[in-house]
């Protein structure tokens, strides 16, 4: 009778390249809560889903840092989903704001693909993505 195997050891996404990523991560997270607390502080009331966004983007970038940041069974499958998750934002928001200017009367970190931060948010989920591809666990 062959014996069971254990499953594959989580790779490690915090070491080479991993912390560059978790460092890029981590200036977004605190740009991104930054610009937000201030946002909603000093006027949530001119554009509540564009500043809500930004906060929206500071949560995403904050969970994506931690678990990138701190690989294990719980941690990297919520990684992949945040990274996915600020894919998707950057995607949806970036192409409805170049359409329709006028739905975000007020900018919000994925706004333009990340234009206002030198597009790096459109290019950021592509590298976490790649970066959690290359690192997974290999059967």
């Amino acid at each position: 009778m062959p014996e069971p195997t254990a499953p594959p050891a989580v790779a490690a996404t915090n070491r080479g390249w991993g912390r560059v990523l978790v460092l890029v991560y981590g200036i977004f997270a605190l740009a991104a809560t930054g610009r937000s607390t201030v946002q909603l502080l000093q006027k949530a009331d001119e554009a509540p889903l564009a500043y809500g966004l930004s906060a929206f983007a500071a949560v995403v970038y904050i969970v994506a840092t931690w678990c990138l940041a701190r690989p294990g069974p719980r941690t990297t499958p919520l990684a992949w989903a945040a990274v996915g998750v600020e894919l998707v934002g950057v995607l949806v928001v970036g192409t409805l704001t170049v359409a329709d200017r006028s739905l975000f009367p007020d900018d919000t970190v994925w706004s333009g693909y990340g234009a206002g931060y030198g597009w790096v948010p459109a290019v950021l989920p592509f590298c976490g993505l790649a970066w959690l591809w290359h690192t997974r666990p290999r059967r």
